[in-house]
């Protein structure tokens, strides 16, 4: 771990500088001296250690916080030239390095540059000012490479996001766009950098049927991402093509086995059929959870029978039953992933889990669909504040049929 030091700010927003920690890799005692004499005259003071090796620099930089700069002399017993400079960036990535060379030897100190360090100086021809003025130089160097690489970094993560969050998060595809009311939302877990595995998708047939479905790949990262983008295309394509009940899910088994990363990789899955007759819907369960059901001014939880996770039983061992559910006129459907339910709120393993979420449902039954929604979120999110915050992604879907929406919901 890093020693804390370098530049920061006051209370009056003035800049000021903290005492650097040094590691000074010299096998001459007398430059050493020499260095020590230079550290002990410059102002702001830094704090020194002189080790005689590049072995027992890994020695102390594996023992102890690594230094916010290594000086280090290109002629050692154990190394030479730019091979300790790569050494030195392999025991401690990250830290300033500033090499020492001789009056005849400011070519190499220039490749040393070149190779990723900070700077160079002469020995002999270095005076306490020049010194110190070096080491900060190099640090501030140093930090403002990572601040440049993070950024780069994040910028690089944004552009990832949009491009998955187009492949897992698409625009409703209905024919009918004042048919069907839609509320979607999506909220990454709390130390993700990329969009998780958590995807959905609606799309209304030519015969009115509004397909609907919310999925979660296990595991968090691009490989699972790319995974749950894979899964959503194929279902896109079964639902246009006609297929549909356990024919479609077996085919996204077949899927996900195929582009998986590894055997431990499951998807859980919810896949419905909203008639056109708009009193019925069709569900097909693969591992996950229920739904809440919005009728009025109530909330029930509706948990049909459903078969394993995708990619959890061999090809041809697992079944997914079709179980229809008439809806009452002023049916709202929820689905979600199960990261909104299972963030923490309490010590030990409390959790909010499916009961502790129908009571919040209940709670706001009475707003009307994006603010219930939200507000879904939001209590979820404060419960678990406290105790880590959402640990995995959510997607929540709301749908409810237009027509019917007027006609139930408070203005």
């Amino acid at each position: 771990m890093r020693a804390s030091s370098g530049p920061s700010t006051d209370d009056d927003g003035a800049w000021s500088w903290q005492e650097p920690s040094v590691l000074l890799i010299e096998d001459d005692e007398a430059d050493a001296l020499l260095v020590e004499e230079l550290v002990a005259d410059c102002s702001p003071g830094m704090r020194l250690t002189w080790v005689r090796s590049l072995a027992e620099a890994h020695q102390t930089l594996v023992a102890a916080a690594v230094p916010d700069c290594v000086l280090l002399d290109l002629h050692l017993s154990d190394a030479q030239g730019l091979e300790a400079v790569a050494a030195i960036q392999r025991y401690a990535d990250g830290v300033a390095v500033v090499v020492l060379t001789g009056l005849a030897e400011e070519g190499t100190g220039l490749a040393a540059v070149a190779a990723g360090a900070q700077d160079y100086l002469v020995k002999g021809r270095v005076d306490p000012e020049l010194f110190g003025r070096a080491v900060r130089y190099a640090i501030q160097r140093k930090q403002a490479e990572h601040a440049a690489a993070a950024l780069q970094a994040g910028q690089l993560r944004a552009e990832e996001n949009a491009r998955l969050e187009r492949g897992l998060l698409p625009t409703p595809l209905l024919h009918d766009a004042d048919g069907l009311d839609v509320v979607a939302r999506y909220l990454p877990g709390r130390e993700q950098s990329l969009l998780g595995g958590d995807f959905y998708d609606v799309v209304q047939t030519p015969d009115g049927t509004v397909h609907v479905l919310i999925g979660d790949v296990s595991g968090h990262g691009p490989d699972e991402a790319a995974l749950g983008v894979g899964l959503r295309i194929a279902w896109r394509t079964l639902v246009v093509s006609g297929a549909t009940g356990a024919r479609q899910l077996s085919t996204l088994q077949e899927v996900l086995v195929a582009e998986r990363t590894g055997e431990h990789i499951f998807a859980t899955l919810a896949s419905l059929e909203l008639l056109s007759d708009r009193r019925s819907v069709r569900v097909m369960r693969a591992g996950h959870p229920g739904m809440l059901l919005r009728a009025g001014a109530g909330v029930e939880w509706v948990e049909v029978p459903g078969g394993p996770a995708l990619g959890v039983l061999p090809d041809g061992m697992a079944r997914w039953p079709v179980k229809e559910l008439a809806l009452p006129d002023d049916a709202g459907i929820v689905l979600f992933t199960d990261g909104l339910f299972e963030g923490r709120t309490g010590p030990g393993s409390e959790r909010l889990g499916e009961e502790g979420l129908l009571e919040l449902a209940r709670s706001a039954a009475d707003l009307k669909a994006e603010a219930f929604v939200d507000e879904l979120i939001s209590r979820a999110e404060a419960l678990a504040e406290h105790y880590g915050g959402l640990a995995d992604d959510v997607a929540v879907l709301h749908l409810r049929w237009a027509q019917q929406r007027e006609a139930t919901e408070e203005p």
